[in-house]
């Protein structure tokens, strides 16, 4: 219990002159937000994801053979849309790698701009949301969610990919003291786990109760956070801004 409460303080206040320095709460921030947009995509524009692309393959199986509410083309432009800001993700990580601060607030900085786009769709969408909107609004998140998860994986924080929780729920169990394990890092897994979680219920909150665009909204301040935050703690003399050669 003592390693898995010291594991939560550090991945939430971590020391800056560590390894990864203020990245683990940066990012399980991100996670929060993958949580947001993943709800108001599946929720409002029609079962499907914008940044968990295992679950759209799956998606995209369903639409195949016909069942109804799921649509080709919507998990199609998903895909394609996030591979495209995984490009993107990639070219800034080969660029900026050597600077993880810039590489993180580059990327949350074009994120900003991209949820900045999908707020104003999404507020004269009207609801329903209209296929032109509807569409846009699946490229745009998708781009957006690309981006941050290919910086998040060149970043290399251990355990928050912030999009990704599969093999993050498999090494809580499959480490824990049950299956013959340590229970390494728990703490940290079931933060991120919490995160994705939370931004899920609220976004469909949000979604339900009020303006289908008040999740992005969310997403947008807390990406604006993440990129101002990360400028403004990076020292060139701080451990975590280099990467490791």
């Amino acid at each position: 219990m003592k390693n898995f409460l010291t594991e939560i303080r550090q991945t939430l206040v971590p020391d800056h002159n560590g390894k990864h320095g203020p990245l683990p709460p940066l990012l399980v921030a991100l996670t929060l937000v993958t949580g947001l947009v993943d709800a108001f995509s599946y929720l409002v524009l029609g079962h499907v994801f914008v940044a968990n692309m295992t679950g759209n393959v799956v998606l995209l199986g369903f639409a195949l053979i016909g069942v109804p509410g799921f649509s080709i083309l919507a998990s199609i432009i998903a895909i394609a849309s996030f591979s495209v800001g995984a490009i993107v993700g990639g070219l800034l990580g080969s660029r900026l790698g050597h600077r993880r601060d810039q590489l993180l607030g580059f990327a949350a900085s074009i994120q900003a701009v991209l949820i900045t786009t999908a707020v104003v769709f999404a507020a004269l969408s009207g609801s329903p949301v209209q296929a032109g909107y509807r569409y846009s609004l699946i490229a745009v998140l998708a781009v957006a969610m690309g981006i941050q998860n290919a910086a998040a994986r060149k970043l290399a924080v251990p355990d928050l990919t912030t999009t990704v929780l599969t093999l993050t729920i498999t090494g809580v169990a499959a480490d824990s003291s049950i299956a013959g394990g340590s229970g390494s890092r728990s703490g940290r897994r079931l933060i991120s786990v919490g995160a994705m979680l939370g931004g899920a219920v609220v976004g469909a909150a949000l979604v339900v109760h009020s303006h289908i665009y008040y999740p992005l909204v969310i997403a947008l301040v807390v990406i604006a956070g993440v990129a101002a935050s990360t400028r403004g703690l990076a020292t060139p003399e701080a451990p975590w801004v280099r990467a490791e050669s």
